[in-house]
């Protein structure tokens, strides 16, 4: 009999910790789905910041950065952005990496039949110029970033999340 009774309270407890793994999925799914609606408005509104977390080179080396430094910004017209390392070296924008400050020009947002948002510009900076394409998955706000600057080949991709102006903080380094 003792054994019988252990056994539903096991049981129990399975059934209780199932409800509460659905109910915290639930949960995630409608937090995403906010997230996604305000990245898409915000990209629609041309006023948003991609705070990147990783770096993907050329050949598929990664680096992991600090989002508050390594950046894509648009706002009224005007596109940022900034790559900044961690490293020892201060690089010309004094944070270890660039920053191109420039206007943006031809921007042009589709939704593909998944949902996912593309979105391609230009930037045109004083010394660089660059071709941007992202894509925010649906669903969330976590976005891919695809850099290719006109004056070498040195693509680079940032991943990371989409936020609107008022809701990202990032620190600008000089630009050049």
């Amino acid at each position: 009999m003792y054994l019988s009774t252990k056994n539903k309270a096991a049981d129990k407890d399975k059934s209780v910790e199932v409800v509460k793994r659905a109910e915290e999925k639930a949960l995630q799914q409608k937090i995403d789905s906010m997230q996604f609606a305000e990245a898409s408005q915000a990209i629609r509104d041309t006023a948003f910041t991609l705070e990147a977390d990783e770096v993907v080179f050329k050949y598929g080396e990664r680096a992991y950065v600090t989002p508050s430094t390594n950046f894509v910004s648009l706002k009224d017209g005007n596109a940022v952005i900034q790559i900044a390392f961690n490293i020892p070296v201060a690089g010309p924008n004094g944070m270890g990496g660039i920053t191109v400050n420039g206007s943006m020009s031809k921007y042009n947002v589709k939704t593909d039949k998944r949902g996912n948002v593309q979105v391609s510009f230009y930037v045109m900076g004083t010394v660089a110029n660059c071709q941007v394409n992202i894509l925010l998955y649906s669903g969330s706000n976590k976005a891919t970033i695809d850099l290719f600057p006109t004056f070498s080949s040195n693509n680079l991709t940032l991943e990371g999340v989409i936020l609107p102006n008022e809701k990202s903080f990032v620190v600008q380094g000089r630009t050049i």
